[in-house]
């Protein structure tokens, strides 16, 4: 499933083909994806302008003029494909290639901006686990995909002392609260895995114990708090985890994949010029997590 750093970079990505433009047709090609779409959902969205693309967690949010917001997640093979008059592109980059087969196209927007340019934005979803969803900007926080997120992992908000307020007296493994949405919004499991690398926190410790008193904040609180933050925005930066020929708007390629320093990496030497271990995979709530025994503790 496409990670927050790949949902953003398809935002960004969007941005220039969408935002500003008015959509002068919506082609619906099947009745659901995941969930049945909205009810009159191409006629709702047809004359309507795109006043911006936001992003929560892992979620795309495409504002309307009319005050209404669409909700689209990328399921585990969704993607976006922009095809302007002189070029096509996919914006976003991904750990498993996206598909560019038509037969999956499912959605299709026909755009036009202001200056009379227009553009075509298909999406495309060969597993059909993403969805598109209409609801409004009052209701939006209250949507219930959208009010039981977390912090966002990318801003100053989430700093030791957030982080030692959220996990103080969890049991549950480091890793496993890490990925609970409802205390940190779109954090998944390749950036976990490298966030508690850079901490050298193991993914098996008691998620309270990383806590001070009374949840107070800890070097350890801190560290990882850091090592959260600039994961992804290192992964932002690079352009996502593409690890094959997936490319961003501008055509460059993701290369976050290459500077992996324990995700997918069983059997390798750990990074740390410190460290002589080796990092090992194991299972953690059917999920594989890569880690360094010898120095994550």
């Amino acid at each position: 499933m496409p990670e927050l750093p790949e949902v953003e970079t398809v935002r960004r990505g969007l941005q220039p083909a969408m935002e500003g433009a008015r959509v002068l047709r919506v082609e619906q090609r099947r009745p659901d994806l995941r969930f049945p779409f909205p009810e009159s959902f191409a006629e709702r969205l047809t004359g309507r302008t795109v006043t911006g693309i936001s992003r929560r967690a892992k979620y795309l949010l495409f504002h309307l003029d009319d005050s209404g917001v669409l909700i689209s997640h990328l399921g585990m093979s969704g993607s976006y494909r922009i095809d302007w008059e002189e070029d096509s592109l996919t914006p976003g980059d991904f750990h498993y290639e996206r598909s560019k087969n038509p037969v999956h196209d499912h959605v299709v927007f026909a755009l036009e901006h202001a200056d009379g340019r227009r553009v075509t934005v298909t999406y495309n979803d060969p597993r059909r686990f993403g969805f598109m969803l209409l609801t409004s900007e009052t209701e939006l926080q209250q949507h219930p995909l959208i009010r039981g997120l977390g912090v966002e992992p990318t801003g100053n908000s989430l700093d030791g002392a957030l982080l030692s307020a959220l996990l103080a007296g969890r049991k549950a493994p480091l890793k496993a609260a890490l990925l609970d949405q409802t205390l940190i919004a779109g954090l998944g499991n390749i950036y976990v895995c490298e966030a508690l690398w850079r901490a050298r926190l193991s993914p098996l410790r008691e998620a309270g114990t990383i806590a001070g008193k009374g949840g107070r904040p800890t070097r350890r609180s801190e560290r990882l708090a850091t090592a959260i933050r600039d994961v992804i925005a290192d992964a932002i930066a690079a352009g996502g985890s593409s690890l094959r020929d997936y490319r961003q708007a501008d055509g460059s390629l993701g290369y976050f994949q290459h500077t992996f320093s324990v995700y997918d990496r069983e059997g390798h030497p750990c990074p740390h010029a410190d460290c002589r271990g080796t990092v090992r995979r194991i299972v953690q709530s059917g999920r594989s997590t890569f880690y360094c025994p010898s120095c994550q503790r």
